[in-house]
C-alpha cells in the first residue's frame, strides 16, 4: 500500500461556520481546498450552529487540544414552552407549556440559582460523544437511547439579555470546553416550570479565536502553527536549549503552571511541554 506523502500546508484558520453543515463537512471543504488530508477541527459545532470553529492544516493538528480546552462564548435563543427531542428548534416538540407569565427577573433568578459556576450536565442523545464506540447522535437516529453519565462543567458567565421576541430569551453564555447550551436552554425551562429549546446559536469565540478574524469556509486565512499556542504562556529557549527540545527531553519548569509553548530563537515553535514531577515534559514535539 502506498504511503501517505506528507503534508506540506501547516497552520491554523478561523471558520464562520455556516448553518446547515456539519463541522465535519467544514473540515471536507479545507480538505479539498489546502490539497491535505491532516485537517482537523477543535469542538463540534452542530449543523444549525454558526460561529467560530477553529480548524488545524498538517502539523498544527497535533496542537488542536490546545485549542478545545479554552473557554467558549455563545450568543443563542431559549424558546420557552416547547421541549424538543433534540433539545433545539432542529427536533420535534414532545410537549408544550404556558410559560407566558415567566419575567426576564424570573429567569434571571433562576440562572443565579442554578446554571452558573461549576455544574454538572447530562450530555444529550444527539451529541458527538462516543458510548460502546458508536456515537450518541447515531444512536438517537436508530431510536435508541442509552444511558449518559453527567459530568462536570464550567459555566462562567450566562447573561439573560433581553426578549428576543414575546416568549423568547435572548442569552450570552462564556462556558468551559464540552458544554452544551442546548442542555442550558432545556435545563431553564425546566427550573421556570415547563420547558424550552434552543434556537439560533451562534458561537463568538474559542479562547482566543473570535469572529472578528473568522472568515467562510472558502476564504479563512491560513495563520501560522504558532496561533494554536498563542493562550499558553510563551517561553523562548537558546540554541544548546532547542536542541535538547527537539530531542524530547525533560527540562526544568519555567515560571507559572503551564503548559508552555517553547520557541528557539528565530521564534519557530518547537513543542509544547507540560508540568511533570517538578519539571516540564515535552507534550507535543514538532518536526523541524
Amino acid at each position: 500500500m502506498a504511503r501517505r506523502k506528507p503534508a506540506t500546508t501547516h497552520g491554523i484558520t478561523v471558520v464562520d461556520k455556516p448553518a446547515g453543515v456539519t463541522s465535519h463537512d467544514v473540515v471536507g471543504m479545507l480538505r479539498r481546498r489546502f490539497g491535505e488530508r491532516q485537517v482537523g477541527h477543535a469542538g463540534t459545532l452542530d449543523p444549525d450552529a454558526t460561529g467560530v470553529l477553529v480548524v488545524a492544516v498538517g502539523k498544527a493538528t497535533r496542537l488542536l487540544r490546545f485549542v478545545e480546552k479554552t473557554r467558549k462564548g455563545y450568543t443563542g435563543e431559549v424558546v420557552l414552552g416547547a421541549a424538543t427531542t433534540t433539545l433545539d428548534s432542529s427536533g420535534d416538540v414532545l410537549a408544550t407549556f404556558d410559560l407566558s407569565a415567566v419575567t426576564l427577573d424570573d429567569a434571571e433568578r433562576v440562572v443565579a440559582d442554578h446554571l452558573v459556576g461549576d455544574i454538572e450536565q447530562t450530555p444529550p442523545m444527539v451529541s458527538a460523544i462516543r458510548v460502546d464506540g458508536k456515537r450518541l447522535h447515531e444512536l438517537a437516529r436508530e431510536g435508541v437511547e442509552v444511558e449518559r453519565a453527567s459530568r462536570p462543567v464550567t459555566i462562567h458567565r450566562f447573561d439573560v439579555v433581553g426578549w428576543a421576541e414575546p416568549g423568547v430569551l435572548e442569552i450570552d453564555v462564556e462556558c468551559s470546553a464540552g458544554t452544551y447550551i442546548r442542555t442550558l436552554a432545556d435545563d431553564l425551562g425546566r427550573l421556570l416550570g415547563g420547558g424550552a429549546h434552543l434556537r439560533n446559536l451562534r458561537r463568538t469565540y474559542v479562547g482566543a479565536f473570535t469572529l472578528a478574524e473568522a472568515g467562510p469556509p472558502d476564504e479563512c486565512d491560513l495563520l501560522p502553527v504558532a496561533s494554536a499556542v498563542r493562550s499558553l504562556p510563551a517561553v523562548t529557549v537558546d540554541d544548546d536549549v532547542a536542541a535538547l527540545v527537539a530531542n524530547g527531553r525533560v527540562l526544568d519548569a519555567w515560571d507559572g503552571d503551564g503548559p508552555w509553548a517553547v520557541f528557539d530563537p528565530a521564534h519557530t515553535l518547537l513543542a509544547v511541554y507540560e508540568p511533570f514531577r517538578g519539571q516540564a515534559k515535552p507534550a507535543v514535539v514538532l518536526p523541524r
